[in-house]
């Protein structure tokens, strides 16, 4: 009878030992389920300041950037409209994607209305003014 008592008495303590455990699991998987949507908006949160720091820096860069304009022989053109010419040659003439446009080097001869340009500082060419 001691026997049936005491296995009966160690059923009892594991049986409360797996409730407790189940309890414990719940309660974790729970807080976990709870952190999540906070732990997507702080990451969201987060994105997005660095994009708005990206668009700052941009925006000065932009802002402090010197505006050129030649002219000759009754003809003006700005630094942004020869930039512009380029990456058409580039998409057009050259068949390239706009994307894999990053630098340009223009070098303007009026006496010979031409514009030469190294793009990505290995693509050499020109084209007329």
């Amino acid at each position: 009878m001691k026997e049936t008592k005491k296995a009966a008495s160690k059923a009892t303590a594991k049986s409360e030992a797996a409730k407790t455990v189940a309890k414990v699991e719940s309660a974790v998987k729970s807080a976990a389920e709870k952190a999540a949507p906070v732990a997507k908006a702080a990451e969201k949160k987060v994105a997005s300041a660095a994009k708005a720091a990206v668009k700052k820096t941009t925006a000065k860069k932009d802002a402090g950037m010197e505006k050129i304009t030649l002219q000759f022989g009754g003809k003006s053109y700005t630094t942004e409209e020869l930039v512009k010419i380029a990456k058409d040659v580039w998409k057009f003439d050259l068949d390239r994607k706009e994307s894999e446009f990053e630098t340009v080097e223009l070098f303007v001869k009026p006496e010979e209305n031409t514009v030469y340009y190294v793009i990505n500082g290995e693509v050499r060419g020109s084209f007329a003014i």
